[in-house]
């Protein structure tokens, strides 16, 4: 094996290892900070730059409740995680001037207040995640730490997801970053989301 194909495998068996144990030294090491309670605090113009606080307000929780009491198996309450992150978004968009936000690979609104890369999405659906979490809403899922792919190296921009496992131990991303604000987030294998052609 050569040096280069052997860093390469390296990387991809520490990829698939990123998602083990708790989120929330992810968010220190990316200038993000946790939510406490129904507390979060909303990252945008990109890697975490500038954070806006907004506080999920009983009528919101009521509101998480229902996009997941119905969800009766692991694939039903993916996709009721989905209605509820791209909720989420439109929720706390008039607080954190976020409406507008673009999806996708859009290097032209680096610090523009209410814009996000991958690593403001992941923090972000990862947050809101947590506190469905923290109110007893998630039965078929943990919110587990955040992951990146692309070292350039793979030929692929560097980028990252939220990530959620099942009770059988498969991990999801949950990516939010490709679609503009409010849009449901795509949901996959973790493994499939790694295997992803360059970032678009």
């Amino acid at each position: 094996m050569t040096r280069i194909a052997l860093l390469l495998a390296l990387l991809l068996a520490g990829c698939a290892m990123q998602q083990k144990g708790s989120p929330l030294p992810w968010y220190s090491s990316q200038n993000a900070v946790p939510p406490r309670g129904n507390t979060v605090s909303v990252c945008h113009a990109f890697g975490c730059h500038l954070k806006t606080s907004f506080t999920f307000a009983p009528a919101d929780i009521r509101r998480m409740r229902r996009y997941l009491r119905k969800a009766r198996s692991p694939a039903a309450e993916r996709e009721a995680i989905r209605a509820l992150v791209a909720w989420a978004e439109k929720r706390v968009a008039p607080s954190v001037g976020s409406a507008h936000d673009v999806g996708g690979l859009d290097l032209q609104n680096a610090g523009v207040t209410g814009q996000m890369d991958c690593i403001d999405e992941a923090a972000n659906t990862t947050s809101y995640l947590l506190v469905a979490a923290h109110n007893g809403l998630l039965r078929y899922h943990k919110v587990a730490r955040p992951v990146a792919r692309g070292y350039f190296l793979d030929g692929r921009y560097p980028h990252a997801t939220a990530v959620i496992v099942a009770a059988d131990g498969v991990a999801w991303a949950v990516d939010s970053w490709r679609e503009p604000n409010g849009a449901e987030p795509e949901v996959m294998p973790l493994d499939q989301w790694f295997d992803e052609s360059p970032a678009r």
